[in-house]
């Protein structure tokens, strides 16, 4: 990892890890443990410390044996070599996007590259023996200038120096184009959404499409099935686990499960809950190959590409925003999906089709079945996103939706 600040490479950590995690049933109680020892044999010793603690456990009501053996196609590509190069010397990177963001006038830069490499091994006692390695990287770069900036991140399986150097220049853009911010006026606005936005928020979407996250109450979807309609007939989101491009892909989930491409909204319509074994026998339906052997998850995330240009979303807009970034996104109702979230770096008015002045200090509050069933275009250009923000790496073009409530921002 590369630390940037005062726009050089300030800090380049390595680490050796290794994580362990232990599964362990009988008479349907579950114990799950975590940990990274420093050696296998101390893994191997823990084993010995907590079976004894297994008994002391209640019988888990989502209970359900592990499966056995089942055929994985392995995917290919998943590791690059110009990553495993660059992880000598990660310092070269951020010199190349320190340069990229000063083609514009900014004041300065900070950011991270993060490079790994990582190899997953699944063994159970059902006879179940997997291996699978492979390289990622995740980077983000926040630009300054005046009052202005701007921020924008990236997550890949492959190292490609012209995307690293597109996301320094467009941090940097949009930092020089927001340099003198007025406060924003609070109401209900058409928003374009940047691609760190809609990654933000559709990972809310993910989790809650999770079957775990359904039956604990916990999702706008408990009082769904699927089919019925929970988004404008614009949107299709699928859980991408096989692209070998982006950072969350892979063969098989924490079960031995193989994986497989599937929509978790098509159309509009919920189409698939993501499931383990143990939430699959509970609802009556089939593993997905998304456990977690507590909560199934989403691997990665795609929301499928519009018609139109960013010139043209912008252009739709009579009164509205383009918000650029957003932190601190927190629920108050997860049932109802009732959100708000800080709109972060650079936020733009947008009046009859044009972007007319910078602003500051608004946040957006609303519902997510609003925000899902109110999107009305897509854009044609997709970006890969994952940073801290964006847990679950997705790939989406920003997003034109309709009459989305705002509040102020005080701090």
């Amino acid at each position: 990892m590369v630390k940037i600040a005062n726009s050089e490479p300030s800090v380049v950590q390595r680490w050796s890890v290794l994580n362990v995690g232990l599964y362990l049933s009988k008479d349907k109680r579950i114990f799950v443990v975590s940990c990274q020892p420093a050696k296998v044999e101390d893994a191997e010793l823990l084993v010995r410390d907590i079976s004894a603690l297994v008994q002391r456990a209640t019988p888990s009501p989502f209970y359900a044996p592990l499966p056995g053996p089942q055929p994985i196609k392995p995917l290919s590509n998943l590791v690059d070599s110009s990553i495993l190069k660059y992880m000598e010397n990660p310092a070269e990177i951020a010199e190349r996007m320190i340069e990229a963001a000063f083609r514009n006038k900014i004041d300065s830069v900070a950011g991270m590259i993060d490079l790994t490499y990582g190899e997953r091994v699944l063994v159970t006692s059902k006879e179940v023996c997997l291996y699978e390695d492979a390289t990622s990287l995740e980077t983000y770069i926040r630009a300054f200038a005046g009052k202005g900036s701007g921020q924008w991140a990236f997550g890949s399986r492959r190292l490609n120096m012209l995307k690293l150097e597109e996301v320094a220049k467009i941090a940097s853009n949009f930092a020089l184009e927001s340099k003198n911010p007025e406060p924003a006026k609070p109401g209900v606005y058409d928003v374009v959404l940047s691609p760190m936005v809609v990654g933000n928020l559709f990972n809310l979407v993910a989790m809650m499409s999770s079957a775990f996250s359904v039956l604990m109450g916990l999702s706008i979807f408990m009082r769904n099935k699927p089919g019925d309609k929970v988004a404008s007939s614009n949107l299709t989101l699928i859980d991408d686990v096989r692209n070998p491009s982006l950072p969350g892909s892979t063969a098989f989930d924490d079960e031995g499960i193989p994986t497989f491409t599937k929509p978790i909204i098509e159309g509009g319509l919920l189409k698939t809950l993501l499931h383990n074994t143990k939430t699959a026998v509970k609802m009556k339906a089939k593993p997905t190959g998304n456990a977690g052997w507590i909560v199934p998850h989403a691997w990665n995330l795609r929301v499928e590409l519009g018609e139109y240009s960013f010139e043209e979303l912008i252009s739709e807009v009579r009164k509205g925003l383009l918000i650029t970034n957003n932190w601190y996104t927190r629920l108050q109702n997860y049932v109802e999906g009732l959100f708000s979230t800080i709109a972060r770096d650079a936020l733009f008015l947008i009046e009859n089709g044009e972007i007319t002045k910078p602003l500051t200090k608004l946040r957006i509050a609303d519902r997510l079945p609003t925000l899902l069933n109110n999107i009305v275009a897509l854009g044609k250009e997709p970006y890969d996103i994952k940073w801290w923000e964006v847990g679950v790496p997705t790939r989406t073009p920003y997003v034109l939706a309709k009459s989305i409530h705002t509040s102020k921002h005080v701090v």
